[in-house]
């Protein structure tokens, strides 16, 4: 049985028969009245006590897995996760830390640089930095990178506040766009290269889909592009040869573990015309939609919808059960 809950921009909490048929169009979701608002989080969980609301494990009447379709701040950097864990539930998906490293691209690029994956070069500061020695940056990045460049803020995803620049105006321009989102930003080099994705799924010991190639028809791969009006194309599976598909899978997997992820990644690469591989990013809750890559690359894989939903069920219980075998204090303590 599912049990649904829908969140608003608002921060409200809601569930109710409106969420168990075809969502339409989001206005459906955004109720006109206080149906299926919550005075309190333990309010949705289905339970007859309040040691059954904070316990899933106590009985037929707690949840079983929660699903966290969400994204972005609040939803896959790690708060989301934490008061799951908190709550004692176990959830599909990847856990605090992999969650938190994953949305901030800063980070995540750094732990990637210690492990020795391969990136472009990148510049990061946050706002005070800027504010107070822009053209000590300015000269930074342009001594260092070159264009174009690709401004983002470090702790948002779906290509939101992300903005090409081919010069110094542009540049500043990007910047502070991009610092309307986050205290701190990523620059990075633009470079010529295919953009190939990989789904990563397991805990301990995950495996690869097929490859799959963004053949985008704008600029870059910006949001409406992913989510509005369709114009990207994609090749699943990419054209790859068996020693490059081996090298996508060798780094995808690797980055799953250097962030100790678990369940799912999307892991996003650069392939140059050498074919050497250098790691984009990964993303910790990829989506879920009729065009996300996601889904559709286990697909091609011979994996169904239906059986990927499934086996990320189990994969969060298993790693449920194995969190609830350790011990968190001396005996007797």
């Amino acid at each position: 049985e599912v049990y649904p809950v829908f969140i608003s921009k608002e921060g409200e909490w809601r569930k109710g028969q409106k969420l168990l048929g075809p969502v339409e169009t989001v206005e459906t979701l955004q109720f006109g009245d206080d149906t299926g608002k919550a005075n309190d989080i333990t309010s949705f969980l289905p339970a007859e006590n309040s040691a059954q609301e904070l316990d899933a494990s106590t009985g037929n009447e707690g949840l079983d897995v929660i699903f966290p379709l969400l994204h972005g701040p609040n939803g896959e950097d790690g708060t989301v996760q934490g008061l799951l864990e908190v709550l004692n539930l176990p959830y599909v998906g990847n856990g605090v830390l992999a969650s938190a490293a994953g949305m901030d691209k800063v980070v995540m690029k750094q732990l990637f640089a210690q492990a020795g994956l391969k990136q472009v070069p990148f510049v990061h500061f946050i706002r005070k930095e800027w504010k107070n020695n822009q053209a000590l940056l300015l000269e930074k990045i342009e001594s260092s990178l070159k264009w174009p460049l690709f401004v983002k803020p470090a702790n948002l995803g779906s290509s939101v506040g992300i903005t090409k620049a081919n010069n110094r105006e542009e540049l500043i321009k990007a910047i502070d766009l991009a610092f309307k989102y986050d205290r701190k930003i990523l620059v990075e080099q633009g470079i010529v290269a295919r953009e190939i994705e990989m789904s990563v799924l397991g805990n301990d010991t995950p495996r690869c889909s097929v490859a799959g190639e963004v053949l985008p028809t704008k600029d870059f791969y910006d949001y409406s592009a992913k989510y509005i009006d369709g114009t990207t194309n994609y090749a699943i599976p990419a054209k790859v040869s068996d020693r490059l598909q081996k090298s996508l899978e060798d780094a995808a997997i690797r980055a799953f573990k250097v962030l100790d992820c678990s369940g799912l990644v999307r892991a996003d690469f650069f392939v140059t015309d050498t074919e050497e591989v250098l790691i984009n990013e990964v993303n910790t809750m990829p989506g879920f939609t009729p065009i996300s890559m996601y889904p559709k690359l286990w697909m091609a894989s011979g994996l169904s919808y239906s059986d990927l939903i499934e086996e990320l069920i189990s994969l969060a219980i298993e790693r449920y059960e194995e969190k609830q075998q350790l011990e968190h204090s001396k005996d007797g303590e």
